[in-house]
């Protein structure tokens, strides 16, 4: 793809971005839509309000926004949703942002799906540099998932996985751990995961977002208990493998396959966090369990050249926190944060 104008910033090797902790922020999520054609349990209420599309920030403003966090050191790009894939024409954001890819600026260009509409566009992905992608599964029982989803189809999800695989990416299966609903299945998710030669990795409810009548107590497992019940059916190895994320992983001797743990509340990986997040509407998350955040869409549509808006970026950056302020209990019956999961972009 030919340069773009506002690629001449790349020229003139803007500073990287470091938090005044000494963190450098390598790795931006990028939500493209805050829709979803599944209701999971965790993540939305059954009847959600969804943004009006004036609101959502355009494919070309998207690519200026992530180019301006590449030009600024970012290495990693993962697109998300709500279900990315849902969001009109977003193949060509892919196109677009693997400019990045073929100049060396970018290691990664990733995304996280439910896979609903992965059996359609796997082979488009792969093409386009995606060579990684996480998906999102939390049981292998049909009547379960659906339950859980409360609209997905497991097997459109199945054929989506095999699709992407077929196609030359790497699948890695993410479970969000929910006491009474798949606390069973964890070992059986492990082994299904690792016969495919893909990644486990388990993942604790966080408090984001007020669920009609239920409360994140009713629904939180920790991983120390998931952990003891793979103990017992694999031997678990400690790892150095990191894959840019918050997971830490573990190999099952057994099957030769990784697990990761992402364990938000147990045991929070913020001392090393390296990711801020966007939103569809031009909302900068500098931590996902806290309320402070910039408004980049502003500057964007304002006209702002790319030194004002390398500004706001700035000015963001120094205000991102230590760490967040999750908390689970039946005492604090309120969500850590008000705003739901697909509002922030996972």
């Amino acid at each position: 793809m030919n340069a773009r104008p506002e690629d001449r910033q790349f020229l003139h090797a803007p500073k990287a971005l470091v938090d005044r902790f000494g963190r450098a922020v390598t790795y931006l999520r990028v939500s493209v839509t805050d829709r979803c054609d599944f209701r999971c349990v965790y993540c939305m209420s059954e009847h959600m309000r969804f943004l009006p599309r004036q609101e959502l920030l355009t494919l070309e403003e998207l690519d200026r926004l992530c180019s301006a966090f590449v030009a600024r050191g970012t290495r990693k790009l993962r697109i998300t949703g709500g279900e990315p894939l849902m969001r009109h024409g977003v193949t060509t954001l892919f196109r677009s942002l693997s400019r990045h890819l073929d100049a060396g600026r970018l290691d990664e260009l990733t995304l996280t799906t439910n896979g609903s509409q992965l059996e359609r566009f796997a082979g488009e992905l792969a093409a386009y540099g995606v060579k990684r992608l996480n998906l999102s599964l939390d049981t292998l029982d049909p009547e379960k998932f659906r339950a859980v989803t409360r609209s997905g189809d497991l097997p459109r999800v199945l054929r989506g996985m095999e699709a992407a695989l077929r196609a030359g990416i790497a699948v890695k299966l993410n479970a969000v751990a929910l006491k009474g609903v798949n606390d069973d299945e964890y070992v059986e998710l492990t082994r299904f995961a690792h016969e495919r030669g893909m990644d486990m990795t388990f993942i604790e409810v966080m408090p984001l977002g007020e669920l009609a009548g239920l409360e994140r107590v009713d629904q939180y497992a920790p991983l120390t208990q998931v952990r003891a019940r793979l103990a017992e059916a694999f031997t678990l190895q400690e790892i150095d493998y990191r894959s840019g994320g918050p997971a830490r992983y573990l190999r099952a001797a057994e099957t030769g396959g990784r697990i990761g743990f992402i364990t938000p509340m147990t045991h929070n990986f913020c001392e090393s966090c390296n990711r801020v997040r966007l939103t569809c509407t031009g909302t900068l998350y500098m931590c996902l369990g806290q309320e402070d955040a910039a408004d980049l869409r502003r500057p964007l549509r304002e006209g702002a050249s790319e030194a004002a808006l390398h500004a706001a970026i700035d000015a963001a950056i120094e205000r991102k926190p230590k760490g967040h302020d999750f908390v689970i209990d039946r005492v604090t019956k309120t969500p850590a944060v008000a705003r739901h999961m697909s509002t922030t972009g996972g």
